[in-house]
């Protein structure tokens, strides 16, 4: 018998189609907006799951899924879902490591330049009419070339930013729960200490998972170590920073400005980040390129395909 899917969400690319041709799918074709009571409703009949951060699969799902045998998360984290919980079900959950590095890390230099260089804030004012001709003072931005990037978090995204610092001339340093010496003399980082790093950077990018330890890392004892000068660039996970103290942070000018994809309670967004000039905000879009997107709907497929013919699957995060 075919094998029955719950896809959550419509995925670009043909991980769908690659679904499909030996399954069958809960929803034909998935839905935009699919609600959290119809994924209790329909959980029940599904060999597999393939869901988006933004979804929780907790202890009420699960229970409710008799028959899942994998559960294929479209992202590389997956703090959304009960993994432990899983594991004891004998569930698979997989994610989609790797193929969105290169991406996210060109998002997180976009934000870089767009809030050092206060682009945002140029494009409102041609667009508003407000251009009057060039003037000495006009919108005085920050100079990248030269300066001091402090990355928090060395993973792949964190050595992918790292490495792009190298092209402007920067001093890197970086903060990670282990040393890295081979990053280190590739790339000609320096490592130190959180605070030291807090202190001395004049850029610093974000780029932790998400997890108790790393939840409200940056908060307001974190901005009282900043420069004033210092632009935060966070393309990780919003809890990361605590967003009631950024926003004091910006508007106190205890540091200068900020470049967010991410967001404490996204798609909540703090009402005091929406009256700021001084941040940047993208939604939650570092993996969105056509190339990225179409690669990790692949990647799930292939994480279903393989767990429901009793394999482990390539991208597994827990061992059964």
């Amino acid at each position: 018998m075919r094998k029955k899917v719950l896809i959550t969400r419509n995925l670009p690319g043909q991980g769908i189609e690659i679904i499909h041709n030996e399954c069958d799918l809960l929803i034909q074709p998935p839905s935009t907006d699919l609600s959290r009571e119809e994924l209790l409703q329909l959980i029940p009949e599904a060999d597999a799951l393939i869901c988006l951060l933004s979804e929780k699969i907790d202890r009420e799902v699960l229970e409710k899924a008799p028959q899942l045998k994998v559960i294929s998360n479209y992202a590389v984290g997956y703090n959304n879902i009960d993994v432990d919980l899983a594991t004891k079900m004998g569930i698979y959950v997989t994610n989609t490591p790797d193929v969105l590095t290169e991406a996210t890390a060109d998002l997180a230099w976009a934000l870089l330049f767009a809030a050092a260089r206060r682009v945002v804030e140029g494009d409102k004012m041609v667009r508003e009419g407000r251009f009057t001709g060039w003037a000495p003072d006009l919108l005085l931005g920050a100079e990248v070339y030269g300066k001091t990037l402090g990355v928090i978090g060395l993973g792949r995204i964190g050595e992918a930013v790292a490495k792009r610092a190298s092209g402007f001339d920067m001093k890197i340093i970086y903060w990670s729960r282990e040393r890295k010496p081979a990053a280190e003399k590739r790339w000609g980082l320096e490592y130190r200490t959180l605070e030291e790093l807090l202190k001395e950077s004049d850029f610093i990018s974000l780029n932790v998972a998400l997890t108790p330890e790393t939840n409200h890392l940056i908060s307001k004892r974190e901005f009282s170590l900043m420069k004033k000068n210092a632009i935060l660039i966070n393309t990780a996970r919003g809890p990361v920073i605590d967003e009631e103290a950024l926003v004091v942070a910006l508007k106190e000018g205890q540091i200068k400005a900020a470049g967010l994809d991410v967001f404490e309670k996204e798609p909540e967004i703090h009402p005091g980040l929406l009256t700021l000039s001084n941040v940047v905000m993208a939604p939650h879009v570092g993996s969105g390129t056509e190339e990225t997107r179409a690669k990790m709907a692949q990647m799930v497929a292939e994480n279903v395909l393989i767990a429901l013919k009793g394999k482990k699957p390539p991208h597994a995060v827990n061992i059964l």
